[in-house]
């Protein structure tokens, strides 16, 4: 079995180097604004993990312009991923998120545009809109799952069941976007062969995987546990068995 890392398949299918540029939609999340939580999950920072991303406060096209400058050192003849990043960026309205995805798209030196969310928040109206967009570009939808096991996913507050989850890459595949999953390594009370469970139960749905150590933010309910050590943290080769066996 082989895999095929991002950056290679980004170079096949654009031909040349690509980079993510984090954009803070001003979106919240139901697990922050009281639909199903206020505090959010456990490990989440206040920015909805958006931290790379320019101010909300910019257009679209402004946080673009200036995480291009960014990397302007980095890059020659380049192209550019529009990344929405912070919190859950299908969580509005469809006629505001098709705005917003329109102005990113729009950019020349956007190739695509790519959405991190929740498989909770993909309404009928939200995915039509997100097929008419990959219409225009190529389109990936990033999906914050961390784990398949409900023990895990009630002590992180995730806050839906693994179902969700399967009806949503089902959902996206029907409109032709490409889907990533998210899962975090090292979540408190998961095993090496927790993980691998998760993994392998993911690979065979996903087009994409994005394999994530657990960060310990600071200003979050993981940290707090952390300080009061009711939780441990992998070690570096207790992190790097587990991601080979991944793999």
């Amino acid at each position: 079995m082989s895999y095929t890392t991002l950056n290679s398949y980004l170079k096949e299918r654009f031909g040349c180097k690509v980079y993510k540029i984090a954009v803070d939609g001003g979106f919240t999340c139901p697990n922050r604004d009281g639909t199903l939580d206020t505090r959010g999950c456990i490990f989440c920072s206040k920015g909805g993990s958006g931290e790379f991303a320019q101010s909300r406060k910019l257009s679209v096209t402004e946080q673009l312009e200036k995480g291009k400058a960014l990397v302007s050192g980095k890059i020659r003849d380049g192209k550019y991923i529009a990344y929405f990043q912070a919190f859950t960026n299908t969580y509005a309205p469809p006629a505001v998120l098709k705005a917003k995805y329109l102005e990113a798209v729009g950019c020349p030196d956007i190739v695509a545009l790519s959405i991190a969310t929740r498989p909770d928040c993909l309404e009928k109206e939200v995915l039509e809109v997100i097929e008419e967009i990959n219409k225009i570009k190529p389109v990936f939808v990033e999906l914050g799952l961390q784990t398949v096991h409900e023990k895990t996913a009630e002590y992180i507050r995730r806050g839906y069941p693994l179902p969700v989850y399967d009806k949503a890459v089902d959902d996206l595949h029907k409109t032709g976007v490409n889907v990533v999953t998210h899962l975090i390594i090292g979540l408190p009370g998961e095993t090496k062969e927790d993980i691998l469970e998760s993994t392998a139960y993911v690979c065979k749905k996903t087009d994409g995987i994005k394999l994530q150590l657990l960060h310990v933010l600071d200003g979050t309910d993981l940290a707090e546990e952390y300080r009061r050590r009711r939780i441990k943290v992998l070690t570096l080769e207790e992190y790097t068995d587990i991601i080979k066996s991944c793999v």
